[in-house]
């Protein structure tokens, strides 16, 4: 279709071909192609005086001509211009330079044949117009090198003497022998609450302020860095020994000319290593050498991205062929410095006055394993703590969760109560001090002065004068309230999260099979997180669906094709299952056959029209069309041979398994070779396919990888007849804007062309409109002078240490212009199990699901009627703006359409949410006061009432939401000019007024860009999920990151905080687990803060009475243990395992997850309604015995073990009475709390020392004691009970009317559950 000459050519024919012609010129080498390669490429050799090779000036350099436009060139200010003119009156100089040039692009680059060229004039003749701008590309190249790092091969002393790199040996542990304590305590004491505590113990140590003892009022502090000492200490030797072990490792180092084995952390830069197979590579080296002749090396990424399947590496052609024992070699090396960025490497490499360009696929990272490939040879670049593998090892900052916010707000206030209560004692202390100053010498519990004869007679006893008296008073109620501010919280906390984490982890319903692997969590701060999710920011491919491509539609010509049987088992030569069988490449016994492991649907008409001949246009575009799908990628295949024997013949199975990081590619490569176009080969110079038995090799000149930006792949190949082409794949929107016009065509083949691009674009939409993701597949044939120029323009810009990637994407517009059409594929990519379920759950539970893609819109709207995210009566709203000003057009007229008006601030937002979003809807149709999940045998009229009773204007709210809700669908384009422009305000009021957003042909910033457009103007929790490298930023920059362990490798995995199998199980991590970690974590920080308010009140209460001196009836020990022994294992037990609802019944009714939207276990309120209990409970707690033993003989040791007990026994039994799930651990912690606390007083009333001594043997015969400890109980959980009685009658919440539907109905799933490993 391109050509008039056959593609397709045996090696007879190019035998033919090469006799009948001078022999071709060699074109040079190219390095090799990787997925993620940075864009490189060889320039020519600068060793001729008059030929230097400097990099050149894009902004400034002019193409002459104007064949090589394009539809991208608007991007570009300028292209690349060719040589000086020096060359024109030198050409066999240049001849000899071509020669020896190579060129590499990104990803795997290719090498070109050796073969000579039958003519330079055309090279002549295209050098004689070209010009160099020879000061602009010299000033580039001064300021790269100026930021470059030199390395020289083979001389480790040259190059570390100048520059003293860093060896090799890594440290990854924190601390030495000599720094571990004062560092260690540096670290801990960044806590502010450990500060706090330290100036408490701190001021006790002081005469004047010693109210506990000393020792005693340093335990809790001293306990508590103790054991976060032996805990760091502990990680921190694991680090050594790891460090040792990996620092003591061996390599092979060239040294004397022979390979000597040294240790890893002896190895410097500069130095050249061999690796064998399976072996580790130690360093950051750039290949030269491999045991493959081709220089191919594969190595395993796990370690460095989590990626399993292998990635191909490649040496340069002008290093392959050296013997490092033998020769001496020696070269430069100008590199980048070293940074974090593992997918991009720039660098240029000086060899025999040849300067060689340097990507990332010529370069093997430490922690990479070398696999299938016997041994490399390699120059260390980066070494220790430079390479990039170390420089990634740091931790990605952690979140914070909202309700810890809270709890800090909330802290804030216990500390204002208790510099209230410290300021009403001092106050107290000052005006007591002041009415009885007359009788301070003689009261007999507060001396003043020395009664005793002596030195001291008549001077003042430990009396500072009334001010400071009053000011010591204050700092000493700091130090008897100090426990108002919860220490105890914050390690309690993070032992529930660990607790919960764990339970999460080992929940069963969350493991997935296909992939082995269980839920992770990789961040413990935002558990409580997972229960107030309002938006869930989600990736299309790979997320909500398989990844696992499937190749279904082929049109080709403006025809389409669909697959009509499956196809496992595919020979080159054995295409269908009909007549196809009857064609043989040989007659011999033994055949070969070729065969794939993926599953193809063919098209027999198809199969039929790839037997035939070359003839016509439409077999032509078709042999291209699969010659491209094979060609044109990254795959490497694997073969394997397998004999068998078939009907008495000796048949070789040979099973081809293409190892791709893209699994678009392998299904497309699987497509071809079940077409018959098997690719059997790849090289970094060639590569073979297996055209129906015969073979083709094609030498690769060169090929431009697929980037975010261009959105598209192109090849360049030199066929057996010496034709050029270039084969391009890519998105439709990038391809079509770059094929011939028809205009320039002339007469029939002009509206032939036409026609074919009119119905290729109908077969696109329809292929979109199933679902399937497309691509366009086109070609041209490439004449010298272009390949010619672009070969100058790709030397040039391939050797720049600067903005290379950009500057090679500059030159592939050169070479993708002006293309034929050949046709397009659609791909299916299946859902995954349980998507649509999953995504109606989340509707219903308040939830908003924004699909964030890179496929087309049409795409990405079928994909959403599959998943039931979106609906056939949803009004879409589609925003496809190409400037700013249509943006703002489009923006205001739906706005105005559907009444949308500006929603303000984020209190706005929240207040002006639908009253029936919270609320739920009974099967019948009614609507609960709070919830309706009440069902016939438990209905009755104070669960659940009609729309009829509700007021008029619930009533017209909730009716309005019956009407269709809307659909935003906005592509990139236009989140270009909405994103960078003041747009963000007009764009965030018309989505939030949106059901579902879907964004299509969004890069990965701007799916950064629209989670923080909700994060940074709401309170609402975002959670963002997805499985690629491209939804890493959208992960980190949500309050929730999700990883899914899908076929992208494990980057988005390793950057979120917490990773599934499965986007299924989205539903139970949120529904389930994200409400019981609410529920839990909220009434652990509101329990806890009354557990020690209460205690503190108490006290205070007592201090009032005794003349506010800040004396305790409590021993100080029992002071310590209140908080840390006596009453802390309760609330971790209760927090790990108390649950409030089954699982069952969570995920039968999503709409009980807006509890946690309603913030009803942890808000303001709740926070100042549990205060007020406190202070009556605290009352209750002081004045019964009080009021008891007022007149009694008790002392007041005794009535301070009674108010121990009784405070212990209250608190345990308020907790008692919000417990929803008894388990055995639950009633173990709750009484065994007080069996702990008298067995302590018990102990500490043993002592004779103590003043308290044999106090609790006293009071425990007395049934006083046991009814005031009863009275206490009763009286103060008295209001609180009657409370929530009066609540749960008239005013349930939606949690209270589900959980008498669990009870009362009794279904067959509600029974004790014992699972061993989850609290469920």
């Amino acid at each position: 279709m391109t050509s008039n000459q056959p593609l397709l050519c045996s090696k007879g024919s190019a035998e033919v071909s090469s006799n009948g012609s001078s022999p071709p010129l060699r074109r040079g080498s190219f390095s090799c192609l990787c997925h993620t390669a940075s864009h490189s490429s060889s320039h020519f050799n600068s060793s001729a005086s008059d030929f230097e090779d400097t990099h050149s000036n894009f902004a400034d350099s002019v193409v002459s001509g104007s064949r090589f436009q394009s539809a991208d060139s608007q991007y570009f200010q300028g292209i690349f211009e060719c040589p000086s003119q020096k060359m024109v009156t030198e050409p066999n100089k240049l001849l000899d330079v071509v020669n020896k040039s190579s060129l590499e692009i990104s990803g795997p680059a290719v090498y070109i044949s050796h073969e000579k060229r039958s003519s330079v004039s055309g090279i002549e003749k295209s050098i004689s117009q070209r010009t160099r701008h020879r000061s602009l590309e010299a000033n580039e190249f001064l300021s790269s090198e100026e930021n470059s790092r030199l390395i020289y091969i083979n001389d480790p002393r040259r190059t570390n003497d100048k520059y003293e790199f860093t060896g090799n040996e890594i440290r990854t542990s924190k601390y030495t022998v000599i720094t571990f304590l004062p560092k260690n305590l540096f670290i801990q004491f960044h806590r502010l609450a450990y500060l706090y505590f330290l100036a408490i113990a701190a001021l006790n140590q002081l005469p004047p302020l010693a109210v506990f003892g000393r020792t005693v009022s340093l335990f809790p502090l001293l306990f508590v860095l103790f054991v976060t000492a032996i805990k760091d200490g502990y990680e921190d030797w694991r680090r050594h020994r790891s460090d040792r072990k990996e620092n003591n490792r061996e390599a092979e180092v060239l040294q004397g000319g022979s390979f000597h084995h040294e240790k890893w952390k002896k190895i410097r830069a500069g130095e050249v290593l061999r690796i064998h197979e399976d072996d580790t590579i130690p360093c950051d080296m750039v290949l030269l050498k491999t045991s493959d002749p081709s220089g191919i090396a594969y190595v395993q990424t796990m370690n460095l991205d989590g990626e399993s399947n292998l990635k191909t590496r490649y040496a340069r052609q002008e290093t392959t062929m050296m013997d490092f024992e033998s020769d001496a070699v020696f070269g430069l090396i100008r590199c980048e410095q070293p940074n974090r960025n593992i997918y991009e490497f720039t660098a240029a490499m000086e060899l025999e006055g040849q300067k060689i360009p340097l990507g990332q696929s010529n370069i093997v990272l430490r922690g990479c394993q070398l696999k299938n490939t016997k041994s490399i040879v390699g120059v260390v670049v980066y070494a220790g703590q430079e390479t990039k593998a170390m420089l990634n090892s740091a931790i990605s900052p952690s979140k914070r969760s909202k309700l810890e916010g809270y709890m800090n707000r909330e802290t804030l206030w216990l500390s204002v109560f208790l510099f209230v209560m410290c300021a009403v004692v001092a106050i107290g202390m000052g005006l007591w001090l002041k009415n009885h100053k007359n009788e301070l010498d003689t009261v007999p519990y507060y001396r003043r002065r020395y009664f005793t004869n002596g030195a001291n007679n008549g001077k003042n006893y430990n009396y500072y004068g009334l001010p400071l008296e009053t000011f010591f008073s204050f700092l000493s109620s700091v130090i008897v309230f100090q426990i108002m501010i919860p220490i105890s919280l914050y390690i309690s906390m993070e032992l529930v999260r660990l607790g919960q984490s764990y339970f999460m982890i080992g929940d069963r319903r969350m493991y997935d099979d296909n992939s082995d692997s269980r839920f992770q969590c990789r961040s413990l701060n935002i558990n409580e997180d997972l229960g107030q999710v309002r938006y869930i920011f989600s990736d299309k491919t790979g997320t909500l669906t398989e990844n696992k491509m499937e190749f279904c539609k082929a049109s080709i010509c403006g025809k389409s094709y669909s697959g009509g049987t499956y196809v496992m088992d595919r020979s080159a030569h054995d295409t269908s299952d009909t007549h196809l069988d009857k064609i043989v490449i040989s007659e011999a016994k033994e055949r070969h056959r070729w065969k794939t492991k993926a599953e193809i649907k063919i098209d027999a008409e198809l199969v039929s029209l790839l037997q035939k001949g070359l003839v016509g246009e439409e077999r032509k575009a078709a042999h291209e069309y699969f010659l491209t799908l094979a060609a044109c990628n990254t795959v490497i295949p694997i073969i394997t041979q397998n004999a068998a024997s078939e009907n008495g013949a000796s048949v070789v199975d040979e099973v081809v398994d293409y190892q791709g990081e893209s699994p678009d590619e392998q299904a497309l490569v699987s497509a071809a070779c079940a077409y018959g176009y098997t690719l059997i080969e790849r090289t970094s110079g060639h590569l073979v396919i297996d055209i129906h038995g015969e073979r083709l090799r094609l030498d690769v000149l060169g090929l431009h990888e697929f980037d975010s930006i261009r959105k598209r792949m192109s090849v360049i190949v030199r066929f057996p007849d010496n034709s050029v082409k270039v084969l391009v794949k890519g998105a439709d929107n990038s391809i079509l804007s770059i094929l011939a016009k028809s205009s320039d065509r002339t007469g029939s083949n002009g509206a032939l062309c036409s026609g074919i691009r009119n119905a290729t674009q109908n077969h696109l939409n329809e292929y979109s409109l199933q679902g399937l993701r497309t691509l366009v597949i086109a070609a041209k044939d490439i004449t010298e002078l272009e390949l010619d120029e672009w070969q100058c323009s790709y030397a040039e810009a391939s050797t720049s240490l600067n903005d290379r990637p950009a500057k090679l994407r500059q030159t592939a517009a050169l070479i993708e212009s002006n293309l034929n059409l050949l046709g397009a594929t659609g791909i299916e990519d299946k859902l995954q199990e349980g998507v649509p379920e999953t995504i109606e759950s989340l509707r219903q539970a308040g939830i908003r699901v924004w699909v964030l893609t890179g496929d087309k819109q049409e795409t990405a709207i079928s994909i959403g009627l599959s998943c039931k995210l979106l609906t056939h009566d949803m009004q879409q709203i589609i925003i496809n703006g190409t400037s700013e000003e249509e943006c703002k057009n489009l923006l205001a007229d739906a706005k105005t359409k559907y009444r949308i008006k500006t929603a303000g601030w984020a209190k706005d937002v929240n207040r002006n949410r639908s009253i029936h979003g919270d609320h739920l809807v009974t099967h019948d149709g009614s609507v609960s006061s709070s919830i309706g999940i009440v069902e016939n045998e438990f209905q009755s009229s104070r669960f659940s009432k009609s729309i009829k009773d509700l007021p008029e204007e619930q009533s017209r709210r909730v009716a309005a939401t019956k009407r269709s809700s809307l659909a935003l669908i906005i592509d990139g384009t236009s989140l270009v000019h909405i994103l960078a422009k003041d747009l963000e305000n007009e764009l965030f009021d018309l989505a939030i007024s949106c059901e579902v957003v879907v964004c299509c042909r969004v890069a990965p910033l701007q799916k950064a860009g629209v989670v923080d457009l909700i994060k940074s103007r709401t309170n609402d929790l975002t959670l963002a999920i997805g499985d690629g490298a491209n939804d890493v930023s959208m992960i980190q920059m949500a309050d929730v990151g999700v990883g899914i362990s899908g076929q992208e490798g494990r980057q988005a995995v390793m950057a979120s905080d917490f990773a599934m199998g499965q986007f299924r199980f989205l539903k139970r991590l949120l529904l389930v687990h994200g409400h019981w970690n609410y529920q839990r974590v909220g009434y652990l920080v509101l329990y806890n803060f009354y557990r020690n308010a209460v205690f503190v009140l108490m006290l205070f209460w007592y201090i009032l009475y005794t003349a506010f001196s800040t004396t305790s009836a409590l021993t100080d020990w029992s002071s310590v243990f209140y908080s840390v022994i006596y009453t802390s294992v309760p609330t971790i037990i209760v927090g790990i395992f108390d649950k409030n609802l089954s699982h069952k019944t969570l995920l039968e009714y999503p709409k009980l997850y807006r509890a946690g939207h309603r913030q009803e276990s942890y808000n303001s309120r709740l926070f100042w309604l549990t205060m007020i209990d406190t202070v009556w409970q605290s009352l209750v707690l002081f004045y019964v015995p009080f009021l008891v033993y007022r007149f009694g003989p008790i002392d007041i040791w005794s009535i301070g073990s009674l108010w121990t007990i009784a405070v212990v026994v209250l608190v345990n039994v308020h907790l008692a009475m919000d417990i929803h799930r008894w388990v055995f651990l639950t009633h173990a912690a709750t009484w065994g709390s007080i069996l702990i606390t008298y067995v302590c007083l018990v102990i500490l009333d043993s002592f004779p020392s103590f003043p308290n001594y044999w106090t609790i043997y006293h009071l425990v015969k007395s049934p006083t004691y046991w009814l005031t400890i009863l009275l206490i109980t009763i009286l103060a959980l008295l209001p609180r009970f009657l409370l929530k009685i009066l609540k749960q009658t008239f005013w349930p919440s939606d949690i209270q009317i589900a959980r008498e539907a669990e009870k009362f109905r009794k279904p067959p799933y509600y029974v004790a559950e014992s699972e061993s490993r989850q609290p469920a």
